[in-house]
Order: structure tokens, then C-alpha cells, then sequence
């Protein structure tokens, strides 16, 4: 019973998710769509060609079904990531977001930033197998010397210890705030999983939290997004 009611939550919440996307998404009916009905498709012919028996027309089919629907969850759920990025995108504390809903395992972070100034331009400190980065938002200008003053200090703790250092905007340099996870976890690898740890808790270890952080977004509205 439990069960049923977990599984009955989970699609109320993907068409729930779909409608709140498609609002924003008007192309994401068609793609949605397309990623079900193709592998239906190519599933058929399957069976035409290789299917000897009664059984193999039952195989098939299912297959192209299971995988429409594992296409359609996979589509629906990046696509409403993005949009749920773009509603965030440029208001104080979207960073933040990323970092507390949508980081991979491999990286460890908070969504307090490390640095905030008087007009919410903030740097954020994440650590992963790309080693330390410092992702700033708001007005470049301003975070490049917030930025270097975190890195040193970064340094005085651990110096062997590389850091990279990310701007979150849509100008030429910058990198978008929905293509922001994907972008730390592409960074080379520097440093082992339980290096990552070490690392974190020791700049943990040594960073207040600093007055007047922005509050930035809700993470759940931004990790809502994802089917489970």
C-alpha cells in the first residue's frame, strides 16, 4: 500500500512538473512526445525483423515502452532544471541554489557564500575532484577582488591546493548558472575522494559566516524540478 502511494506521488509529481515547465517550454510537449513514440517505434520494426514467435512481439514492444518512458523522465527533467535555472538566473543567492540542490556527489559545498558585499555581489566556495573552485555571481568587476582575497586565504591553509575560479553570468566569459554543474564536474581531476573530504572540512574548519548574506533562492524549488 505504502508502495502504491509512493509510486502515485511520484507521478502526480511529474505531471506536475510538466506543467509548470511547458508554461515557459512551449517546445517541450513535441520533444516529450518524440522521446516516447521513437523507441516505440524502432521497437516494432525490431520485432518484425528478429521476433520468431509470439514472444518476441510481446519483448519488443514493452522494451520500446520502458524506454520511452525513461527517455521522457530524463527530458523532462533536464529541461525543467533549465528552466527553473532561468526563473533564478541573475538574483542573489541562484548560486547558491545550484550548490545545495543540484551538485554531484563528488563535490561537497554550501550555499552560504564565503564573500558578500553591500550590493549582494557574492563568491561561493565548492570542493570536488577539480580541486577548490570559488564561483562568483553578480557584477565581475566587483568579485574579481573578492575573489582573490578568498583564494589567498584559501592558500594559507592549504597551498597545494589549486583553485579555480568561476563567474556565473551571461557575458562572453561567463558561464551560465544552468550549465554551472556541468561545468565543475568537466574540471580535471586534482584530488581524491577522501582528499575532497579532508580539504572541505578543513577550510570549513577556518571560514565564518559572513554578515549580510544575500537569501538568495529556495535549493528545494530549484531541486523540485528533478523526477525522482
Amino acid at each position: 500500500m505504502a508502495e502504491k502511494a509512493k509510486r502515485n506521488g511520484r507521478i502526480r509529481q511529474m505531471i506536475e512538473i510538466y506543467r509548470t515547465t511547458k508554461v515557459h517550454d512551449r517546445g517541450l510537449t513535441p520533444i516529450l512526445l518524440l522521446c516516447f513514440i521513437a523507441p516505440v517505434l524502432v521497437s516494432v520494426v525490431l520485432a518484425w525483423v528478429f521476433a520468431g514467435n509470439w514472444l518476441g512481439w510481446i519483448v519488443w514492444p514493452l522494451t520500446g515502452v520502458l524506454v520511452g518512458i525513461l527517455l521522457v523522465m530524463i527530458v523532462l527533467g533536464r529541461r525543467a532544471e533549465r528552466v527553473a535555472y532561468r526563473q533564478i538566473a541573475g538574483r542573489p543567492g541562484a548560486v547558491g541554489a545550484v550548490v545545495q540542490g543540484a551538485l554531484r556527489r563528488s563535490w561537497r559545498g554550501s550555499e552560504v557564500p564565503v564573500a558578500v558585499n553591500r550590493n549582494q555581489d557574492a563568491v561561493y566556495r565548492v570542493v570536488g575532484r577539480g580541486g577548490v573552485v570559488l564561483i562568483s555571481e553578480g557584477s565581475r568587476q566587483r568579485t574579481q577582488r573578492m575573489a582573490a582575497d578568498e583564494e589567498r586565504k584559501v592558500k594559507r591553509a592549504l597551498r597545494n591546493v589549486e583553485v579555480v575560479h568561476i563567474h556565473v553570468g551571461e557575458d562572453e566569459d561567463g558561464v551560465p548558472l544552468e550549465k554551472l554543474s556541468r561545468t565543475l564536474v568537466k574540471l580535471p581531476a586534482k584530488l581524491r575522494r577522501p582528499e575532497v573530504d579532508a580539504v572541505f572540512n578543513r577550510l570549513s574548519s577556518l571560514q565564518a559566516a559572513p554578515i549580510g548574506i544575500p537569501k538568495g533562492m529556495d535549493p528545494n524549488r530549484v531541486r523540485s524540478q528533478r523526477p525522482r
